[in-house]
C-alpha cells in the first residue's frame, strides 16, 4: 500500500520536471529568435511585442515610452528645433527622461540616425480609397499632409500632383495610388539628416493616428509588416541618393483592403 501512496508524488515530480524543461526550451527559443533577428541586420532601436509601444535608444539603453509620451516627445523635439518659426508650441515633457529628449532633439552623438521606434499594425477596418483629392492624394494621405503642415514650418513636400502620377516611380509604388508623400531635406548633409530623422520620429510616433504604413529615410525602413523589428536597413542602389532616400523622407498610408508591398 505504501508504494501506491507515493505515486501521486511521482506524478507531481514529473510535472515539475516537464514545466522546467518547457522553461528551458522557451529560453532557448527566445535566444534563437533574437539571433535570427540579429542576422537580418536590424537597425536599432527595436520594440518588443509587449509593454510600452515605443522606445528611444540612449547609448546602450532602451528607454520605453507610452505612445502618448512618444508623440509629445517627438513634437517637442521638432518645435524646439524650429524655434520661433514653429507653428506649434512644444508640449510638456517633464515626465520623459532627459536623455531620451536630448537624443530626439540632437540625434545620437556619433552620427545622425534612428533614435525612436514604435510598433504599429495595420487597421483591418480600412476601406480602399479610390477617389483622389484635388492634390492627387487619397483622403488618408491628404489628412497626413495637413498634419505635417500643422507641425512643421514650411515643409518641402512632393511625390504627388493633381490627377496622380503614372510614371517616375518604382514599380508598385504607393505614389501611383496617391498614398505617398515625400518630405525633402536637401542637400544631403549632417544637419539635414538630423532634421529628416526628427520628422521620421514624429511620423512613427503618430503612425496609428494617420494610418501610416511605411516610412523610408536614410537607408532605413519601418513598416507595419514588421513593427517590432523597428528600423531595418533599406536596400537600394548604393550610388543613387534618391533611391536610398537620403534626401527625402518617404511616407505612405495604408491602402485598406488587401495587403500591399513596402513602397
Amino acid at each position: 500500500m505504501t508504494h501506491r501512496a507515493a505515486m501521486p508524488h511521482r506524478r507531481w515530480y514529473g510535472l515539475i520536471i516537464s514545466v522546467a524543461l518547457l522553461g528551458v526550451l522557451s529560453v532557448i527559443g527566445v535566444i534563437g529568435t533574437r539571433a535570427a533577428i540579429d542576422r537580418i541586420d536590424v537597425a536599432f532601436p527595436t520594440s518588443t511585442p509587449w509593454g510600452p509601444e515605443c522606445s528611444v535608444t540612449v547609448g546602450d539603453e532602451q528607454v520605453p515610452l507610452e505612445r502618448e509620451q512618444a508623440q509629445r516627445a517627438a513634437t517637442a523635439a521638432v518645435a524646439d528645433h524650429q524655434g520661433e518659426d514653429s507653428p506649434v508650441e512644444a508640449p510638456d515633457t517633464s515626465d520623459i527622461p532627459d536623455g531620451a529628449m536630448q537624443v530626439l532633439q540632437d540625434g545620437p552623438e556619433d552620427d545622425a540616425g534612428p533614435s525612436m521606434t514604435c510598433r504599429s499594425t495595420k487597421n483591418p477596418e480600412l476601406e480602399v480609397e479610390e477617389d483622389l483629392e484635388p492634390s492627387g492624394l487619397t483622403p488618408r494621405a491628404q489628412n497626413l499632409k495637413e498634419g505635417i503642415e500643422e507641425v512643421f514650418a514650411e515643409p518641402s513636400l512632393g511625390g504627388y500632383e493633381p490627377g496622380g502620377y503614372d510614371t517616375g516611380h518604382g514599380e508598385g509604388s504607393a505614389h501611383y495610388d496617391g498614398r505617398a508623400i515625400d518630405a525633402f531635406f536637401r542637400p544631403v548633409n549632417e544637419d539635414n539628416r538630423r532634421e529628416g530623422w526628427q520628422m521620421a520620429h514624429w511620423l512613427i510616433a503618430y503612425a496609428p493616428d494617420y494610418e501610416i504604413d511605411v516610412i523610408i529615410f536614410d537607408d532605413k525602413i519601418w513598416s507595419t509588416y514588421a513593427p517590432s523589428m523597428g528600423w531595418r536597413h533599406y536596400e537600394a542602389d548604393p550610388d543613387n541618393e534618391i533611391l536610398r532616400h537620403l534626401d527625402h523622407v518617404h511616407v505612405d498610408v495604408q491602402p485598406g483592403g488587401e495587403r500591399s508591398d513596402d513602397a
